[in-house]
């Protein structure tokens, strides 16, 4: 299986784990699993990668946008924001 086949699978798979009805793909809850499951794997890459700052800059945007999503989720229902920092185990 090509790396692209399996990255698309894994992708298509944290959607199903999150999504809140069928063919959602553009909750927060969605967009803020894939984000962080982007920084996993990069955080993975800096660890044999150290002088790679170019994808550094992009981690921390996707930090920067992983924050806002939840600074949003906070705001209008905090209840899917617990569940969800809970689910993901960020924010300890």
């Amino acid at each position: 299986m090509s790396t692209k086949a399996r990255t698309n699978k894994n992708k298509q798979d944290v959607i199903q784990q999150h999504a809140t009805a069928k063919g959602d793909t553009g909750s927060p809850e969605v967009q803020v699993a894939l984000i962080t499951n982007r920084i996993t794997h990069l955080t993975e890459h800096f660890a044999s990668h150290k002088n790679d700052h170019h994808s550094r800059r992009g981690l921390l945007i996707l930090v920067g946008r992983r924050r806002r999503l939840l600074d949003y989720l906070k705001k209008t229902d905090v209840a899917r924001y617990e569940g969800l920092i809970k689910k993901l185990g960020i924010r300890k």
